[in-house]
């Protein structure tokens, strides 16, 4: 096990969209992958991915090390999208109503070499505060079989399992999953 360096955190620019695509798709073909059969996992790059809306919104973050590279990311938002890339179908910008509505927690990928160690937990605590800060007290996300126990230890409940479906003739099993934030 690699040893954990120094972090930084920031909010992601245009400019890390090279490096923020490249950690996804790292993330997803060695994370996402032994969990699902060969054409799942390739159906999984229809759904998921870079969203620069976050970035442009000032809700994406990056977590980096001491020369830069990138080790996690991801983000919150106050849009009604649930999960997707800029490429995936289905995207509604519309802005959610944080007395009503749950802010959404959105694209969270963490460097293979480094998964497991507490930087997913760390950029989703990020995410969580920044979202309460923005007045919402919920959160929901759409959790990949891969990151669904990640929410459920960050107290994240199940809602209901779907099976979202892809161009490709295969569906990709995810997870519905919401949490009441805390107010101070």
């Amino acid at each position: 096990m690699r040893a954990l360096p120094s972090l930084s955190q920031r909010l992601a620019t245009r400019a890390d969209l090279p490096a923020l695509e490249s950690l996804m798709h790292a993330a997803i073909r060695e994370l996402i992958g032994p969990l699902l059969d060969a054409q799942r996992l390739e159906a999984s790059f229809e759904i998921m991915g870079v969203d620069s809306r976050l970035i442009d919104d000032g809700t994406y973050y990056v977590l980096e090390d001491g020369s830069g590279r990138l080790l996690a990311c991801g983000g919150w938002s106050r849009r009604a999208t649930l999960f997707g890339g800029d490429h995936s179908a289905g995207r509604d910008a519309r802005l959610l109503d944080p007395a009503h509505e749950p802010a959404r927690i959105r694209a969270m990928y963490t460097d293979p070499s480094f998964a497991r160690r507490g930087l997913g937990r760390q950029v989703l605590t990020l995410c969580e505060d920044a979202a309460r800060a923005a007045g919402f007290k919920r959160v929901a996300l759409v959790a990949t079989v891969a990151g669904e126990p990640l929410y459920r230890a960050a107290g994240y409940e199940l809602d209901r399992r779907i099976d979202v479906p892809t161009t490709r003739g295969v569906t990709v099993p995810c997870a519905e999953m919401s949490k009441r934030l805390q107010v101070d």
